[in-house]
């Protein structure tokens, strides 16, 4: 379901929109999104992102041009979740605080990847496949593992986008 909530860039592509959860987001000019993906309200999608199926990008996360997230890529936003507040009642929106999240452009996170609230992933940098990130990952760093530790690095030269592409 796409809610009419949703702003879409030109040129978005949405492979199957019967198969994805979409509400109150922007999804950026030639993006593209796989098959069941959420894709929560307040999050903002870049120009040119690649979001790949079975993906969750919740409330507070923004991806800037040119991010991949590959498949089953899951995000939080919050950093002590609880179901019920000290007195027992049923949590609602108004106990609990949105964490944010930045994923710098061009960007790479491997398929699910969990990416803690909070945490800014650099320019340029790599996610592996599995990694759990509960901190900051520099620009064009690689990193893998539980939780993720650098392991090398990226191509150091800046990303070449279009310079007719924005940064959001």
């Amino acid at each position: 379901m796409i809610a009419s909530s949703v702003t879409l860039g030109e040129g978005v592509v949405i492979h199957h929109p019967e198969l994805v959860n979409l509400y109150g987001c922007t999804i950026g000019a030639g993006s593209r999104v796989g098959t069941f993906v959420e894709i929560q309200k307040n999050a903002v999608i870049g120009q040119n992102c690649k979001i790949s199926s079975h993906s969750f990008i919740c409330e507070g996360v923004t991806l800037e041009d040119g991010v991949f997230i590959g498949h089953g890529v899951m995000f939080t936003n919050d950093l002590h979740p609880r179901a019920i507040n000290p007195d027992g009642s049923l949590q609602s929106d108004r106990d609990w605080q949105m964490i944010p999240t930045l994923v710098r452009r061009g960007a790479s996170i491997g398929s699910n990847a969990t990416i803690r609230a909070g945490v800014t992933v650099g320019t340029g940098a790599q996610v592996g496949a599995g990694a759990v990130v509960t901190r900051d990952v520099p620009d064009y760093a690689v990193v893998a593992g539980v939780p993720a530790r650098e392991i090398g690095r990226a191509k150091d030269a800046p990303l070449e986008l279009p310079s007719s592409r924005r940064t959001v």
